[in-house]
């Protein structure tokens, strides 16, 4: 019988290219505010999934909704806001 670490290598060989780019963790931190406001309207959601909601409970949710929505906003103008500062824009 042969060890799976010896087949390891064979299945999933380990590359140097696994880890993000720097361009790529760029965009990450540059959505962030988006991806936060995500969790937290998710964590709102999940909290009622099992009960009936309380009006503490969907103020929570417009709130990270609204919160959700303002964050989109931020980054399609901040979007919008390089493209058009570019050479040769797409404005």
């Amino acid at each position: 019988m042969k060890s799976i670490a010896a087949l390891q290598n064979l299945v999933t060989p380990w590359s140097d290219g696994l880890e993000p780019s720097d361009a790529e963790l760029d965009v990450i931190e540059w959505e962030m505010p988006l991806i936060l406001a995500d969790v937290d309207l998710l964590d709102a959601e999940i909290a009622v999934l099992d009960r009936t909601p309380s009006e503490l409970d969907e103020r929570r949710i417009r709130r990270a909704r609204r919160k959700v929505l303002a964050a989109r906003r931020a980054l399609l103008n901040q979007a919008a806001a390089v493209a058009a500062s570019m050479p040769g824009g797409a404005a």
